[in-house]
């Protein structure tokens, strides 16, 4: 059950990382729901670097959009260097 939640959280957090920040990107939606959980992950990581979280606790829906942002501007930025 975890496993599907962080799915779906991950396609919704991507999906509106892509909302946010359009553009033309290679890869459908399984990049998205991958960006969507590394971003939510990111933000949990940096967050309690920074004591905004406790060890455990997931990082918020904004901070997980800002970090799949985050990922999908350095994302794009490697593919469009390989091109």
């Amino acid at each position: 059950m975890h496993i599907l939640y962080m799915l779906l959280i991950g396609l919704v957090v991507g999906a509106l990382a892509k909302f946010v920040m359009p553009g033309r990107d290679p890869g459908g939606i399984i990049i998205t729901i991958l960006i969507g959980i590394a971003g939510s992950m990111l933000a949990g990581f940096i967050g309690r670097e920074m004591n905004w979280y406790h060890h455990g606790q997931p990082a918020g829906f904004i901070a997980s959009i800002g970090g799949a942002l985050l990922l999908l501007l350095v994302y794009r930025l490697v593919v469009r260097a390989r091109t």
